[in-house]
Parts: structure tokens; C-alpha cells; sequence
């Protein structure tokens, strides 16, 4: 099964197309808004720095309820061609990997949607996620 998701993962890195992001740029906004019923919508924020034109690097912070420890998680996009790949480690921990594809949509002062597929390596499940957030 990993064989054909990387397969798959790595022809559609081929297939997509440059939308440079730019060195210096900011990026604030929410990690996943997706696939949550709207009584369990929490708010993980997200902000990420794009050290070169091509790669933005970031820092997620969620915290399931009051009970549950704060869960730092580190993600990197690698842009190309308006498209990204992407790459988490859960709770800062390199055992749990999650990563996937996804397109970020910049829209008017440069808010931006980025709907993206995930493969979660530790549960073998794909997920669509969706985060919302300001670039600048």
C-alpha cells in the first residue's frame, strides 16, 4: 500500500505545474477546518515563514479539549507551479508523519485557501483538509 500511495504521490508532483511563493513572506491562519463536525471546530493556529521562494516552514498549535496537552506539530510546503507538497510531524515527533499535495488559492490582500490531501503514514488513512489564513 505505501508503494502505491508514494507512487501516486510522487506522478502527481510530477504532473502539477511554479506559483512561487516569495523569500520573507508571512503566513497566519488555521491548520484544518475540514472533516469536523461543527460542534467539534476548534481553532489550531498556523504561522509559517517562507525561507526561500519555493519553501515555507511552519508551526501548528492545537489543543484537543481543557484536559489534553498542547500539541506542537512542524510542517513544510515545497511550492511549485501554484501547487505544494506537504510535510507534518505530529506532536514534534518524526514517527508520526503525515504528507500530501494540495494547492494554495490567494485572493484579495492576500488571503488564502489551501485545500490539501493528506496521508497520514501512522493510521494509513488519507484525509482532505482545508486551512484559511492571511499571507503577507
Amino acid at each position: 500500500m505505501k508503494k502505491i500511495v508514494l507512487t501516486l504521490f510522487l506522478s502527481a508532483l510530477i504532473v502539477l505545474g511554479v506559483n512561487a511563493q516569495e523569500k520573507g513572506d508571512w503566513y497566519v491562519g488555521t491548520g484544518n477546518i475540514a472533516n469536523e463536525a461543527w460542534t467539534e471546530w476548534s481553532i489550531a493556529p498556523t504561522v509559517g515563514y517562507g525561507l526561500t521562494n519555493n519553501l515555507m516552514v511552519g508551526l501548528n498549535v492545537s489543543q484537543a479539549d481543557s484536559a489534553s496537552d498542547v500539541a506542537y506539530d512542524l510542517h513544510a510546503r515545497y511550492f511549485w507551479n501554484g501547487y505544494f507538497v506537504y510535510l507534518e510531524t505530529s506532536g514534534l515527533n518524526t514517527e508520526n508523519i503525515n504528507y500530501g499535495i494540495g494547492r494554495m488559492f490567494t485572493f484579495h490582500k492576500g488571503v488564502y485557501v489551501d485545500p490539501r490531501v493528506v496521508y497520514n503514514a501512522t493510521e494509513k488513512t488519507t484525509n482532505l483538509m482545508l486551512g484559511v489564513g492571511l499571507k503577507f
